[in-house]
């Protein structure tokens, strides 16, 4: 004889539907679509990325000028900021970037001359740098001294610096601003 099996009943068995499954996928789908649109958009990386680069040149700039014990100009030409060893930037005195080369994207190449071993960044496409209104105007940009202070371009060290303002830099990309500070006085960087 065989023994006989009965089905075993699982009371609280527990489960999706059909409908809850397919349900679950469209509500998935649709945070989907608006979650890919904004992962997608570089602007705001772009611009993160390029006030982050800008504000470690121009700490790069002071701590230059310190140990060399002379003037390191920052261009600031709205399309891109750039370390010099004298107020042309002529191509003699370009600061070089202490890794080899600069980020060499396209538009810093654009920017800066085709050239890949000047420590110069040009701002992304959609991105946007610009110097906030200060008096008195910091003009095309500044240097630092031999003891990391701020001189306005046309100043002539050891004479008093003009710089009395300050500086602040504005990157703006996707609708956000980042705002890079130069402090009068000590140069601080932030």
């Amino acid at each position: 004889m065989q023994p006989v099996s009965t089905p075993i009943a699982y009371p609280d068995a527990r489960g999706f539907t059909l409908i809850e499954l397919i349900s679950l996928l469209v509500i998935a789908g649709i945070l989907a679509t608006f979650a890919a649109g904004r992962f997608f958009q570089r602007e705001t990386f772009d611009a993160r990325a390029f006030a982050d680069q800008a504000t470690d040149m121009l700490r790069y700039a002071q701590k230059l000028a310190v140990a060399q014990n002379r003037p390191v100009y920052v261009r600031l030409d709205g399309q891109s900021v750039a370390l010099c060893f004298d107020a042309l930037c002529t191509a003699a005195a370009r600061v070089r970037p202490a890794v080899g080369s600069n980020n060499g994207s396209k538009e810093t190449l654009a920017y800066c001359s085709n050239s890949p071993d000047w420590l110069c960044a040009g701002r992304p496409d959609k991105v946007t740098l610009s110097i906030l209104a200060v008096t008195p105007p910091h003009g095309s940009g500044f240097y630092f001294d031999a003891l990391g202070q701020p001189y306005e371009t046309a100043d002539v060290f050891p004479a008093a610096s003009t710089f009395t303002r300050g500086l602040t830099l504005r990157v703006a990309g996707d609708g956000m601003n980042r705002d890079i500070v130069v402090e009068n006085g000590t140069g601080y960087v932030h």
